[in-house]
């Protein structure tokens, strides 16, 4: 007997716990019979459709989400041409809520399991061990089909929830043509085992971990709304997970929990762990309510060492009328201080989110939301789009807030009674803005000059997308020049008195990054000044006053190891990029400034 637990990923970088979850959580007779399948939405139907053929699994089992049902669907269709006599289940958030319909539409279905699923997917695993065991002893062909075994012999479930000769009707936590079993209860997250004794598998990926599941809050637009019973793991094991992590020197961690700081002991116990634990390699991503954050753990995130954490934190917007309507309880000036608190440390990321489509907000007062929100300098700032997932609040009162949104996955919004689809569509080009000039971190130093030229940094965006429009610029060439040299025109367009100023600016940009082969077209003339730039080398590699790290190269692997870069503004004076000591936020060169008699 073979499961084959299917994951479809939306990149290769990413992986899938809840197949991991679920086999870890198996007892150990049933793990021997259990294989993983990870695939991504790039790939070819037929290719996974060939891969799963070629693993010949008896029972297959699919792992469901918004990004990767459109592809499900399409193997659900094949799958059972190919193999007619194999058992195929569903689970996961995109099928937990309407999975009637899903039945009714695809009939070839043995069943889904609804909500969480380790518990469930023991005991269905059990029933089909038990069920080939006895038709063996029975000397009888084994049952393909869950539909032909309603005479089974029933048992009550033992202490431990192993099924016996029960009946798929008595499994709770499924849908089955028969209809749904009874409800399945909430998961001790204590009772399952630690998902990445191997690392192999998740060489070059995201290692994702979970110490809680549920949320306190009811934000109408969102799952986790659903579940209202905030659960954690047991924080001593925890701390073991954590130190695994780090002994292996695992590059990004990022936590699942839905709101990590809820639970303030909790949160307190795992970031004074890892500050304690330190590699100085391993870098921890959580998703938090900022303004509920307390004195105390904002001292113990500015004593990190920069780059242990970074922060994800969900605004979605400040409009009050909105905020009321999606349940959303925020304090917006409370937030605006307490992420300028954090950033006093200068050694977390931040990353702030904003949803456009949402109730009772409109294009401007979008534009409000957004200005505010950048006015608070995150490292991050995600425009995203509503999304009408199946099960939420926000589902079942689109019609009332005249939401239209996309039939199929993602279900993104298209126009609601405040913004229209063509508000939308301008509001998706600031969104590229956003992504190519303020995201990339890679114009640090033009945009807070360029922004005092508009009326709001949102005013800037929204021209600077209708330019690459009017103009048919592409946005996704991957020659990094071709946003800068964009950018100069830009400016030239705006704010012509200050060019030169700007050709400067988009110079230090580029140089903050990398040192260049070649220099941008927009760049200073700096062979007239070869003969200073070559005398600073020669001082430095006797002196080593700006480069005490460079000892025992001489002038001219100095030069090649950094750049000097001559500036007239403000007034003139050189810059000197080391690119061996960088910030380990953004990633920029280390600069000094050096005035050259």
């Amino acid at each position: 007997m073979k499961f084959l637990l299917v994951a479809i990923n939306a990149k290769y970088i990413h992986s899938n716990p809840a197949i991991y979850s679920l086999r870890a959580y198996a007892e150990e007779r049933i793990r021997e019979h259990i294989e993983l399948a990870e695939y991504t939405i790039n790939q070819y139907m037929q290719d996974i459709l060939a891969d799963i053929y070629n693993r010949k699994p008896d029972v297959i089992g699919f792992s469901c989400y918004i990004w990767n049902w459109t592809l499900v669907k399409e193997l659900l269709v094949e799958m059972p041409k190919v193999l007619p006599n194999t058992d195929i289940w569903l689970g996961g958030p995109e099928v937990s809520y309407d999975a009637d319909k899903i039945m009714e539409e695809f009939p070839q279905l043995t069943g889904i399991m609804i909500g969480e699923g380790e518990a469930t997917f023991r005991q269905v695993a059990e029933y089909y061990l038990e069920r080939e065991t006895e038709s063996r002893a029975a000397g009888k062909p084994i049952e393909q089909s869950t539909e032909q075994s309603g005479s089974r012999v029933k048992e009550e479930l033992t202490e431990q929830g192993r099924i016996g000769k029960r009946n798929p009707e008595d499994i709770p936590g499924l849908y089955l043509k028969s209809g749904y079993t009874p409800m399945r209860p909430l998961t001790d997250l204590s009772s399952i085992p630690f998902l990445y004794s191997d690392l192999t598998p998740f060489e070059n990926k995201i290692i994702y971990y979970e110490t809680g599941r549920g949320c306190p809050y009811r934000c109408s637009y969102c799952l986790s709304s659903i579940d209202k019973a905030v659960r954690l793991r047991d924080i001593g094991v925890v701390k073991k997970e954590l130190q695994f992590f780090l002994d292996n020197r695992v590059k990004q961690v990022k936590f699942v929990d839905r709101t990590f700081n809820c639970n303030h002991e909790h949160a307190m116990a795992v970031w004074q762990y890892i500050k304690d634990n330190d590699n100085g390699v391993t870098n921890f991503h959580f998703e938090i309510s900022a303004d509920i954050l307390r004195q105390d753990e904002i001292e113990l995130l500015n004593s990190f060492r920069p780059g242990l954490a970074q922060l994800e934190i969900g605004v979605q917007t400040v409009n009050p009328q909105t905020l009321k309507a999606i349940r959303r309880v925020m304090d917006v000036d409370r937030l605006e201080r307490i992420v300028a608190d954090i950033q006093k440390g200068r050694n977390i990321h931040i990353h702030l989110d904003l949803i456009a489509g949402l109730p009772y907000e409109n294009y401007e007062s979008f534009g409000q939301s957004f200005d505010r929100v950048y006015g608070m300098r995150p490292e991050q700032l995600q425009l995203g789009f509503l999304k009408v997932l199946k099960g939420s609040e926000m589902w079942e009162k689109a019609k009332e807030y005249g939401i239209c949104y996309l039939d199929k996955p993602p279900y993104e919004v298209l126009y609601t009674k405040w913004l229209s689809y063509d508000e939308v569509l301008r509001l998706k080009d600031i969104e590229e803005m956003v992504e190519l000039y303020y995201n990339s971190g890679q114009f640090t130093g033009t945009l807070p000059v360029l922004e005092q030229v508009f009326e709001s940094p949102f005013a800037m965006y929204e021209r600077l997308a209708a330019f690459y429009r009017e103009n048919g610029y592409v946005t996704n060439c991957p020659a990094r020049a071709y946003r800068y040299e964009i950018m100069l025109q830009f400016a030239e367009k705006y704010d012509r008195s200050r060019l030169s100023l700007y050709r400067e600016l988009l110079t230090y940009d580029m140089y903050l990054r990398e040192n260049l082969k070649s220099r941008p077209e927009f760049a200073a003339d700096i062979s007239l000044y070869k003969k200073e730039i070559r005398e600073f080398y020669r001082r430095e590699e006797a002196e080593h006053r700006y480069l005490p790290d460079y000892e025992g190269y001489d002038s001219r692997q100095l030069e090649k190891m950094t750049h000097l870069e001559p500036f007239t503004y403000p007034g003139p004076h050189f810059v000197l990029f080391d690119y061996r000591n960088r910030n380990p936020l953004n990633y920029e060169a280390h600069t000094q400034d050096v005035y050259i008699l």
